[in-house]
C-alpha cells in the first residue's frame, strides 16, 4: 500500500465519532414513549450501522414493527436536541485527519446517518473542514453496503476506486468498500469487533488511528 492510494473515504458513526451513548439514548427515549422496552447501549452496538429506519426496528419488539415510522419521528426529534450531549471524537482521529490533509490525501465521509445529521456533525467537530465531501443518506441513493454512494464520490473527485482507502468499523463498511473496489480497512476502536470485520471482507484491520498513517504512508 506504500504508493497507490490518493483519497481515504470514512465512515461517520463508530469511525470518526463515537456516537452510541447519544443514538442510544435518543431511541431508548422513543421507545419509552411508545410504551415499549428499552435496551443496553451494548445492545445498539448491533442496532445501528444500516439508518436510522433500520435502527428502530431492530430495536422494537417483533410484535411492535408497526410502529416503526412512530419510533423514528420521536429517534429523530429527540438526537436533533441532544446528539451532542456524549458524542466526541476518538482518541487520535484529529491527528489522523490533520496530518492525511498536511500529506493532500482526498478525504471524504460516507454515513448510513441522514444527509443532514452527518453534516451537521461534521460541521460541529471539524472547522475548518477537510473532507472535500460529507454525504449521509439521500433520498433515491441506496444506503451502504450498496456501493453506489462510494462511487458516486470517488466519480465526483476523480480518483479511481482503486486508489481509495475505506476506513469503518462494521460488516456494512467492509462490504461497501469491495463493492466499490476500494482497500477495506476495519477499525478496532468502533462498535464491531474483529472477527465480524475479517468475515465480511476487511483486508487490513487497525487498532489506532496512528496505524492507518502505515497503511498509506
Amino acid at each position: 500500500m506504500k504508493h497507490d492510494f490518493r483519497a481515504i473515504l470514512f465512515d461517520l458513526d463508530g469511525t470518526l465519532a463515537d456516537s452510541l451513548a447519544d443514538l442510544a439514548n435518543a431511541t431508548n427515549w422513543a421507545l419509552a414513549q411508545l410504551g415499549c422496552p428499552t435496551h443496553s447501549l451494548e445492545n445498539y452496538r448491533y442496532f445501528v450501522g444500516d439508518g436510522a429506519r433500520q435502527l428502530c426496528a431492530r430495536a422494537l419488539p417483533a410484535d411492535k414493527q408497526n410502529l416503526v415510522d412512530d419510533t423514528l419521528r420521536l429517534m429523530r426529534e429527540r438526537y436533533d436536541a441532544h446528539c451532542f450531549d456524549l458524542t466526541k471524537l476518538y482518541e487520535g482521529i484529529p491527528d489522523l485527519i490533520s496530518t492525511l490533509a498536511e500529506r493532500h490525501f482526498h478525504l471524504a465521509v460516507l454515513s448510513n446517518k441522514p444527509d443532514v445529521f452527518t453534516k451537521r456533525m461534521i460541521a460541529h467537530y471539524f472547522n475548518p473542514s477537510p473532507f472535500t465531501v460529507v454525504r449521509g443518506q439521500l433520498l433515491n441513493v441506496p444506503l451502504k453496503p450498496d456501493p453506489t454512494a462510494a462511487l458516486q464520490i470517488a466519480q465526483e473527485l476523480d480518483v479511481p476506486p482503486a486508489q481509495w482507502v475505506y476506513l469503518g468499523d462494521t460488516n456494512t463498511d467492509m462490504q461497501t468498500a469491495r463493492g466499490a473496489g476500494m482497500r477495506a480497512v476495519g477499525v478496532l476502536w468502533g462498535f464491531r469487533d474483529r472477527e465480524e470485520l475479517v468475515e465480511s471482507g476487511a483486508e487490513h484491520i487497525v487498532t489506532s488511528p496512528q496505524e492507518v498513517l502505515a497503511l498509506v504512508d
